[in-house]
């Protein structure tokens, strides 16, 4: 009787064994299967942005997706520094930023011998705002630098969306700054909370891109206090030191000084997912979306006349 229940007590280890064996099997034929599914139009990818960009971007996502069904994108949204850090980290292998990277950062990437696809996308503005009830109309790089310095006699408060942000390193870098003045210059939780603060007191200057506010003054209870600063261009070959406001003209032209231009930075190893969402950011589909946004699009998309004989 003994010898029997250990048969089968054996039987059954055996019988788990096999099951397990097949099971686990199944799951590798079915990664495997997923994993070879994966080309320049399915699969899932994740997109390091900068978040001024995401407002524009889920516009471009439900356009794409719609097109292709089996894509599926995951927009990581983040300030420029931290978006770059989850570029560099492999938490993203695609990435939408105000800038390449720079030598350090890219320094991972060239031990595994990954050469990044880098794209121009669209140029966009910063836009400085203030309150209505403040007489300033204009505003000057240099004041805005200087204050940052903390040389500035007027004890208006620079507001950033964040100090990790793009906005704030383009005025870092024209005022060649290495550190700013904690009592000039204060950090918001986002461009919302920079509108919000701008609104409440004359004694504030806000910064934000221009997507942004584009996308929150809309419906922003408190527009009415607001107005947009318009920027003295003294920047280049076209600086003519006259003032202009953010809009796509003065862009176009060059003739607002606060711009910068947006890269897709594709470090994907394969020709994977980030192929295709790159060809169709650049695409005459995606940057008909740019231009219906009211920003400026790396290429401008072609108009298609149809000419016919007769009416």
């Amino acid at each position: 009787m003994k010898s029997i229940i250990q048969l089968f007590l054996v039987l059954a280890i055996l019988a788990t064994s096999c099951s397990r064996s097949r099971s686990g099997g199944e799951n590798a034929d079915a990664a495997q299967t997923e994993k070879s599914q994966e080309d320049i139009l399915v699969g899932t990818l994740a997109v390091a942005v900068d978040e001024s960009t995401l407002p524009l971007l889920r516009e471009q996502e439900e356009v794409f997706l719609s097109a292709y069904p089996n894509a599926k994108l995951n927009f990581i949204a983040k300030p420029e520094v931290l978006a770059i850090r989850e570029l560099v980290s492999g938490k993203a292998s695609v990435a939408i930023l105000a800038r390449p990277l720079n030598e350090q950062e890219e320094a991972s990437f060239k031990k595994r011998s990954i050469t990044p696809r880098l794209f121009p996308l669209w140029s966009d503005g910063i836009v400085v705002v203030g309150n209505t009830k403040s007489a300033d109309t204009s505003v000057t790089i240099t004041y805005l630098t200087e204050a940052m310095r903390g040389q500035s006699s007027d004890k208006r408060k620079i507001v950033f969306d964040n100090i990790n942000s793009s906005s704030f390193r383009l005025l870092q870098e024209l005022g060649k700054l290495d550190k700013v003045a904690s009592n000039y210059v204060e950090a918001g939780s986002g461009a919302a909370s920079v509108l919000e603060q701008v609104s409440q007191s004359s004694d504030r200057i806000g910064i934000l891109g221009y997507n942004e506010y584009r996308d929150l003054i809309s419906s922003f209870p408190n527009k009415n206090n607001i107005r947009i600063l318009s920027v003295q261009n003294t920047l280049g070959e076209k600086a003519d030191n006259k003032f202009y406001l953010p809009n796509q003209s003065t862009i176009a032209a060059g003739q607002y000084p606060l711009q910068r231009t947006f890269y897709v930075l594709n470090y994907q190893p394969n020709l994977g997912l980030g192929i295709g969402f790159s060809a169709f950011l650049t695409g005459d589909r995606g940057q008909r979306i740019v231009l219906k946004a009211g920003l400026v699009p790396a290429t401008m998309p072609g108009r298609e006349i149809i000419v016919r004989d007769n009416i």
